[in-house]
């Protein structure tokens, strides 16, 4: 039975969802271990981070990632999924052409701290249901609130004006619905508006140009190569909050131990380096001794740490 351990950064295909690709890759490994780091809409493609082996360890921490996202708004129509694959429930025809530097204003309202009402064909929970099954019967329910970062809000053309279709790029935190962003952008405009088609081009440290396609990853079974594909968890978790110890305390964090917090130490988790780079765990402070730390997660062993 193969073992494999490391992140694989695939290229989603549209139409596919993030658990369909792990089943996939399940299938062509004949390896169960495998997880995600988020989902990604089956009309969405682009860069979909998965776990394998070890690397499961770490799933919950690549959640917090940031994203950047390519695509179009489309003016004019707005429908009961806010992208394209849902009914059209309102159309206002764009009668004149919108200046560059008034669309450019518009996202730029958006840039910060926002809140986003929740779609309601989405899968968070309400009272113990999915909002798309409310949204299927019909039910009326008061989706949740959520707040977000937009980071950068910009055009994706030089254009000079723009009429039914706004080509966009904007990075954003995790949860942001990109779909409801469409909607208000339009709304700003005055017209009904909902996401034409996107793509993810970067999720954290990963990028389009880092992903595998599911052809390349038969080829390298096929050749045996596979295992190139691989990141090693150290890859992604140097984008965390982080910390090197030396060899004495890499062998107390091994065995789980508790330690003193260092000065500066926050509250967040922290992933603890050795002084080789390999990442030994993950740490945070104590929840009732605040002065020490306690490990989330033990990635290594102690015969890594003394070899």
């Amino acid at each position: 039975m193969p073992e494999y351990n490391g992140l694989l950064p695939l290229y989603k295909p549209r139409g596919m969802t993030s658990h369909d690709c792990v089943f996939q890759l399940r299938k062509l490994l004949k390896f169960r271990k495998i997880g995600h780091t988020g989902t990604l809409d089956p009309a969405v493609d682009g860069v979909l981070v998965l776990c394998l082996g070890k690397a499961t360890k770490i799933a919950q921490y690549l959640l917090d990632y940031s994203k950047i996202y390519q695509g179009v708004i489309r003016l004019g129509s707005s429908t009961t999924t806010e992208d394209a694959t849902g009914d059209v429930i309102e159309t206002k025809p764009v009668e004149k052409r919108l200046d560059r530097a008034y669309v450019e204003k518009i996202l730029s309202r958006f840039v910060g701290d926002i809140e986003q009402t929740t779609p309601m064909y989405s899968a968070v929970k309400v009272n113990g249901r999915k909002l798309y099954e409310y949204a299927r019967k019909g039910i009326a329910v008061t989706p949740p609130v959520r707040h977000v970062t937009i980071y950068h809000f910009d055009l994706d053309s030089d254009a000079a004006s723009f009429s039914v279709d706004i080509p966009f790029k904007v990075a954003c935190s995790k949860g942001t619905y990109i779909r409801t962003l469409a909607v208000d952008v339009g709304r700003r405009m005055g017209y009904p508006a909902h996401l034409h088609h996107m793509t993810r081009i970067q999720a954290g440290p990963f990028s389009s140009g880092d992903c595998v396609s599911f052809e390349e990853i038969e080829r390298f079974i096929q050749e045996d190569t596979f295992e190139s594909a691989l990141k090693p968890l150290e890859f992604a978790l140097h984008s965390m909050d982080h910390w090197v110890v030396d060899q004495q305390t890499a062998e107390r964090v091994v065995h789980g131990a508790l330690l003193t917090a260092p000065e500066g130490f926050g509250d967040g988790p922290y992933a603890v380096f050795s002084s080789h780079s390999e990442c030994l765990a993950i740490y945070r402070r104590h929840p009732e001794k605040p002065e020490m730390l306690k490990p989330e997660k033990v990635l290594a062993n102690s015969s890594t740490v003394l070899s």
